[in-house]
């Protein structure tokens, strides 16, 4: 083996394997066994054994694609493999994991189809009611009906427009740069404003309740962004004369900010579906209520881009209660006051010189 090749073998990042000319490993790195490349000291992957092979016979630089699967954990790793001559006996493999990027592209691609096909709804409606406006151009009445309803098609398209661009520039899940104070109180009173006349349209009453004055670590705009989805969805999915309690408790790392109502529920069967991108539990549903299915996704990156989490408990029937998680500010311990110190009074001092 040449000199200082297991060296440069442990400070590459990428999982690396030397294989002599009777197929043997004479030297892998420690990521190539947790990718499970190796099995004693002979290559486990048949498709990179393979490939060794192919290079040692001509020389020539090869790249492929492999899928590996874990039996045990059932789990799949996609990676890119690079082997080349290094000698006239050994051959090198460099493995790099490239199942996240593989992740995003699926992500990316799905994302875009479901933009496209969610963007046809609005913008056929819309082409399909401005051509009944022109057909209906001798009947007022027709004409304010299929502008009314344009006027709902084009809100709906705006924010879904608005839920893609917020989603797109969340979707990456990275920490916060700089995290700053917020006010939860303010955070909270900002949400219910925002759905205050849909509820008052509904009689349905808004309550803040919980512990006041507590304070956040994050982004306000986005925790407002996130926290003002979970509202209007509670009030959008309740009944008429019901409540929709918002309320905020501390723990001792955490902020609990609570959306509790008393609407249709969720079926337990859709639970761990509901943050997905442009899922609904009843698709029938989405045009009545005017939902894009991307508003809980929304709130599912703000949680962890901050380093917390959203829960949900729901009865189908009953109601729903969402918890979103934060990271609370960290208070500094009080100082305690220190006792006032009072000089002696100089009939004290005559007093104490008077004293034998």
């Amino acid at each position: 083996m040449p000199p200082g090749i297991g060296t440069v073998l442990s400070v590459l990042r990428s999982s690396a394997l030397l294989v002599d000319e009777q197929d043997d490993v004479v030297k892998a790195s420690a990521p190539a066994y947790s990718l499970g490349l190796v099995r004693g000291n002979r290559v486990a992957v048949d498709e990179l054994a393979d490939l060794v092979r192919q290079v040692r016979r001509d020389g020539q630089i090869r790249e492929t694609e492999l899928l590996l699967l874990n039996p045990e954990s059932r789990r799949s790793t996609t990676v890119i493999a690079r082997v080349a001559p290094l000698s006239s006996r050994l051959v090198l493999a460099l493995v790099e994991d490239r199942t996240r990027e593989r992740r995003v592209e699926a992500i990316r691609r799905d994302f875009v189809a479901n933009v496209s096909h969610e963007l046809k709804t609005p913008v056929g409606a819309l082409n399909l009611l401005a051509e009944a406006v022109q057909q209906a151009a001798d009947d007022p009445d027709a004409v304010t009906r299929f502008a009314g309803r344009m006027q709902t098609e084009s809100a709906r398209l705006t924010r879904l427009v608005q839920q893609i661009i917020e989603l797109s520039r969340l979707q990456g899940d990275d920490p916060l740069d700089d995290p700053q104070t917020v006010d939860v109180d303010s955070i909270v009173s900002r949400a219910i404003d925002q759905s205050a006349i849909d509820a008052q349209a509904k009689d349905i009453q808004l309550v803040h309740n919980g512990q006041r004055g507590l304070e956040i670590l994050g982004n306000g705009d986005e925790v407002a962004l996130a926290l003002g989805n979970l509202v209007a969805n509670a009030v959008t999915y309740s009944p008429g004369h019901s409540r929709v309690v918002v309320s905020a408790k501390g723990g001792d790392m955490m902020v609990d900010l609570t959306i509790t109502d008393q609407g249709i529920g969720i079926p337990a069967s859709e639970i761990d579906r509901i943050f997905e991108r442009f899922y609904r539990v009843d698709p029938a549903r989405h045009r009545s209520t005017g939902g894009t299915g991307l508003g809980l996704s929304i709130v599912k990156h703000v949680a962890a881009s901050h380093g917390g989490e959203v829960r949900v408990w729901s009865v189908e029937g009953q109601g729903s209660t969402f918890t979103l998680s934060l990271p609370r500010r960290a208070t500094r311990p009080a100082q305690p006051t220190p006792e006032p110190t009072s000089e002696p009074s100089t009939d004290a001092l005559r007093q104490q010189e008077a004293t034998p």
